[in-house]
């Protein structure tokens, strides 16, 4: 059973079928789901959440600054993270919302000594704002803070996609599903797994990888019990 988790949550979970901002029913399931899989189990569990469901930079900062458009995004990750913060407390899960952006009327700054402390107290931790910094993406501040607070395996959750394939599943019903990669194998074969900067930190660090769907029921309470499920990325 794993002691410490990061999870890192889409930001497109929050929006459920509308795909667009936050819709109460579907971030109160997911927050639902969180605290049901986390019940009993005493992991320490921290969250990194993305903003796409508000602001995508490439995309929709096309014409901006470049690190304009980072910024307006990482302001999407805090907005994300206080809406499930209210859902998790709502369903009884007390919750800490951490920005590497300061914010104090909204969120604590982020701070590792006390982040790692919330955690040990059996608060869920939630980091928004990215890592402070533009052109790094959440998956490389999902590495970063599982690495800085002492996480054993970031599980990075998907919406019915089950593990890593070789190419889409959606679009290929004979693509091949592994059950277990190396960081290098990610990098070489170009895996869609996460962006570069991510993956070779995990390489470089030995940080396993655990990628997973979300939404299959049982899932993510297997996880924490240390089952396997999904696609296992190790070194």
């Amino acid at each position: 059973m794993y002691k410490r988790v990061l999870l890192k949550l889409s930001g497109e979970f929050l929006a459920g079928a509308q795909g667009f901002g936050i819709v109460p029913e579907a971030t109160d399931q997911l927050a639902r789901d969180l605290v049901s899989a986390l019940d009993g189990t005493g992991v320490e569990l921290c969250i990194v959440i993305g903003g796409g469901n508000f602001w995508r930079g490439a995309r929709n900062g096309q014409g901006m600054d470049p690190a304009t458009a980072d910024y307006i995004g990482m302001l999407g990750t805090v907005m994300n993270a206080m809406a499930l913060q209210d859902a998790m407390e709502r369903a009884g899960q007390p919750t800490r919302v951490m920005s590497a952006i300061q914010m104090a009327a909204v969120a604590e700054p982020y701070i590792r000594r006390r982040a790692m402390r919330h955690m040990e107290k059996g608060r869920v931790v939630i980091f928004g704002g990215g890592n402070g910094a533009p052109f790094f993406t959440t998956d490389t501040t999902a590495t970063l803070r599982a690495l800085e607070v002492g996480a054993e395996v970031v599980l990075y959750a998907k919406n019915k996609v089950d593990g890593v394939y070789d190419s889409d599943p959606q679009k290929n019903p004979d693509a091949k599903r592994y059950d277990q990669l190396t960081h290098m194998d990610v990098i070489e074969q170009r895996l869609a797994v996460m962006d570069a900067t991510a993956i070779t930190l995990c390489m470089d660090k030995g940080l396993p990888l655990v990628v997973f769907d979300i939404f299959q029921e049982g899932n993510l309470r297997r996880l924490f019990a240390g089952e396997r499920v999904g696609t296992l990325i190790t070194a």
